[in-house]
């Protein structure tokens, strides 16, 4: 019997998938949620209702360049009055009885699940998500979310709203999971909230959901914009209750600036660079599918490992396990298959966010090569699984460079993308200096044998969460999460603390909560 077909390496040209279509997706949407879809285009929602402002932008998918629907940019005097309306919205329905608070939100997550599929499916054309990963972002929403509501009765005992409404800037890369459960999770402790749409992509997929909860009556914004132009509001406005920010270091530092001046409340999550040391390791067979699986999404996470700090005398054994991983890992179009009725494929990832971003990344490893940085792999474009004759300028295949020289930014920032770095150490303190070079991480991982010498070093490592042998993640439910040194500011999340930085306790605007302020570091 001959073997069946590699439907990851078929023999055919591939097609789209019918069904998937973006023009499908669209229509769908204006199916689904006539008052916020119009045409071409989405609107803002203020003051309780769908408004036909702003000015469009245009805007293409990163899968393959189609166009898709683009932000409608509202200027900064409308965006004053979303947020005075939106204080408005929070004086109610911080009044309103936790248990319909906590019925409205259910409702609004059995309506995500409903449509779970259309919004992964959003995901894909619009950030450039595989069909797993993204149905796993809208899962893990809808799913977060839920415990939420059954510990609300716990969590939120002796606590009050704050005095005006949360804004949310987060970026592209987790408009579900992360965005989207933020928001649910503040409404559901009572305050009104306030999210700008992350201007690189997330658009459609994020009115939808604001959609199913505006129907729901959750006191939702949603608006588009420039974050300069719409940072006095969303940032700065006096009605704002806290801020929560999810995005780079630059951005960050300037809403860091504004909200330490007003004493504001504020949650502020930034990169920095996640690191992987190896030392005095010999598991080896456990760390290949670990590896292969750091490349999900491109590495545009958060919680992504770009950086292999590894002891010089374990190389040989590391490159022996390490370039087969990152050989098998297997990118392309997200929804192209071999034929019409075949699964969508199992990718690690598809493309970039945009072309821009994969030009720049193309630049950044050029110039770090031409500095003394030593290509140990590069993957090839024609490797990947595309549709015939398909736009692949947002597409970067991975590439692994040893020793970044200090110059290039791979040595000391985040790369947001499948690039992986590897440096060489001898010693213990040039391990621990190798793995702090961006002051601060969220996450980091050492594989080392001995559990004293791991007990000994991880303290010494400066990421919030730390694992042995095993990656680290944002985590879901009770798990907090925060960051240390410039990579987190602000209160701490997860669990109760999520809920804590969004509402009051007793002592009001004094409580002291976990987190990293400019006059104090508190650890949970």
């Amino acid at each position: 019997m001959a073997p069946s077909p590699d439907p990851l390496d078929p023999s055919g040209p591939l097609l789209l998938k019918p069904g998937t279509e973006w023009a499908t997706a669209w229509q769908r949407c204006l199916s689904l949620a006539p008052e916020a879809f119009r045409d071409d285009r989405v609107l803002n929602l203020w003051n309780g209702a769908w408004q036909l402002d702003g000015h469009p932008l245009p805007a293409t998918t990163p899968v393959d360049g189609t166009p898709v629907a683009g932000p409608p940019r509202l200027g900064p005097d409308t965006a004053h009055q979303a947020v005075r309306a939106s204080l408005d919205q929070h004086r109610a329905w911080r009044e309103t009885p936790l248990a319909d608070r906590r019925a409205r939100v259910s409702a609004t997550l059995d309506a995500l699940a409903e449509h779970r599929d259309l919004l992964a499916l959003l995901l894909v054309w619009e950030i450039g998500k595989p069909w797993r990963q993204a149905r796993a972002d809208v899962d893990r929403a809808i799913d977060g979310v839920r415990w939420y509501v059954a510990e609300s009765d716990r969590m939120l005992r002796g606590r009050a709203p704050l005095p005006g409404p949360v804004s949310n800037i987060a970026s592209w890369n987790y408009p579900m999971s992360v965005l989207v459960h933020a928001l649910l999770v503040q409404a559901l402790a009572g305050n009104a909230v306030i999210a700008k749409t992350p201007t690189d992509g997330g658009l459609a997929c994020l009115t939808l959901a604001s959609a199913l909860a505006a129907r729901e009556g959750v006191p939702i914004t949603l608006v588009s914009g420039s974050g300069g132009e719409l940072s006095e509001a969303l940032v700065r406005a006096p009605e704002i209750g806290c801020v929560s920010f999810v995005g780079g270091r630059d951005t960050g530092a300037r809403v860091a600036t504004a909200v330490a001046d007003l004493g504001k409340r504020h949650i502020l999550e930034q990169e920095g660079l996640n690191t992987w040391g190896i030392w005095n390791f010999t598991g080896w067979e456990t760390l290949a599918p670990q590896i292969r699986k750091t490349f999900d999404y491109a590495k545009q996470r958060c919680t992504a490992y770009p950086r292999f700090v590894v002891q010089r005398a374990a190389f040989a054994e590391f490159l022996a396990v390490y370039l087969p991983a990152v050989r098998s890992v297997r990118m392309g179009h997200p929804l192209a298959v071999a034929a019409p009725g075949d699964d969508l494929p199992e990718l690690d990832f598809g493309p970039l966010i945009n072309a821009a971003k994969a030009k720049d990344l193309t630049d950044r490893i050029a110039e770090a090569v031409d500095r003394g940085a030593v290509p140990l792999y590069r993957g090839e474009s024609a490797d990947g699984r595309f549709l015939p004759g398909q736009d692949t300028s947002a597409y970067v295949p991975p590439v692994t460079l040893l020793n970044p020289p200090p110059s290039s930014p791979l040595h000391h920032a985040e790369p947001f993308g499948p690039v992986d770095t590897i440096v060489l150490v001898d010693t213990e303190a040039e391990l621990l200096a190798a793995m702090n070079a961006s002051n601060g991480a969220l996450v980091a991982t050492l594989s080392c044998d001995d559990r004293a010498a791991y007990e000994r070093l991880a303290p010494q490592i400066r990421a919030f969460k730390t694992g042995h042998g095993t990656p680290r993640s944002r985590g879901d439910r009770d798990e907090i999460f925060g960051g240390f040194g410039a990579s987190w500011r602000g209160a701490f999340v997860g669990g109760d603390l999520l809920v804590k930085a969004v509402t009051e306790g007793p002592s009001g605007p004094a409580e002291r909560l976990p987190g990293n302020f400019p006059d104090y570091h508190l650890m949970p």
